[in-house]
């Protein structure tokens, strides 16, 4: 294995705080990756990386050559594919807010992959803020102001907010013509995978907490509870616009909308991007400024 390959392999362990994680990656055996460790050891006469049952974690001087072996293999990455055209190659982990993924990025991702035939995309869901360097994952896709300090937050889009009940909800409690009417509804409760705190709802500055007896932490299941009539919701506009279509929704108090929500790309602070990761966040930013 050339050195080149061999800080590859020694980054990616780093990253995944594992061997057998980081040859799964690089699609290699395990066997190899560690060889590779043990040559560039060797021949820089350090010890790179300290090995636990559990984990494996860089020493200070494993620390200073990942940061070296990274902007290396960058810079060769960038030279490589400033010639012939080339693009942009190898896999590309993202983590991205589940409607976000079905709304937006999914309808549209033939037209990436199309452009780019030579990256592979694996794409998880969820809204939790997952630690990327040690999970693998290159950059997320998330709704809300961002919290991580170690992360850069590169905001793609501003997402209008709508306040909605099912028809047979209002029928039985009522059609509220402003926040001052709302004793005596009940909301379906969203609870934060951060805080583990049911939200409240919003309108303009005031904020409303009203009884509720279904509280869930995934948005299909929030509004699916609106459309069974269970309470009041708040979501983005995109995300019930069939809904609205179809009638199975209404929205109420459209003179009191929540402020919107922002959506932000995330990627680590102190790592340089590759062009692959570069490449998405430069498309992710023009999907969300073409009209819908």
């Amino acid at each position: 294995m050339d050195k080149l390959d061999a800080m590859q392999v020694f980054a990616r362990i780093v990253e995944r705080r594992s061997f057998t994680k980081a040859a799964e990656d690089l699609a290699l055996p395990r066997s190899t990756a560690t060889d590779a460790v043990k040559q560039l050891e060797t021949r820089l006469g350090v010890k790179l990386l300290q090995r636990t049952t559990r984990t494996v974690a860089p020493t200070l001087d494993g620390e200073a050559y990942y940061q070296r072996c990274l902007s290396i293999l960058a810079d060769v990455e960038e030279a490589e594919e400033a010639f012939a055209g080339a693009k942009p190659k190898g896999q590309l982990r993202i983590d991205v807010h589940g409607t976000l993924a079905r709304h937006y990025v999914m309808p549209h991702l033939p037209d990436f992959l199309a452009a780019y035939p030579d990256l592979d995309v694996y794409m998880s869901e969820g809204d939790r803020l997952v630690d990327l360097i040690p999970e693998g994952v290159d950059c997320v896709l998330r709704v809300g102001e961002p919290q991580d300090s170690d992360l850069i937050a590169r905001r793609v889009a501003m997402l209008e907010e709508m306040t909605l009940a099912a028809p047979d909800y209002l029928a039985r409690h009522g059609t509220p013509l402003s926040p001052g009417d709302l004793d005596g509804h009940r909301m379906v409760g969203f609870r934060s995978t951060v805080t583990k705190a049911v939200l409240p709802l919003e309108f303009g500055e005031t904020e409303i907490v009203l009884p509720t007896r279904l509280a869930v932490n995934a948005a299909e299941s929030y509004i699916a509870a609106a459309r069974l009539g269970l309470g009041i919701v708040q979501v983005p506009r995109y995300h019930a616009k069939q809904d609205i279509d179809r009638g199975s929704l209404i929205e109420i108090l459209p003179d009191y909308a929540p402020e919107p929500s922002p959506v932000s790309l995330l990627y680590p602070r102190h790592q340089q991007l590759s062009p692959r990761v570069r490449v998405f966040i430069d498309w992710v930013g023009r999907l969300f400024r073409e009209p819908a």
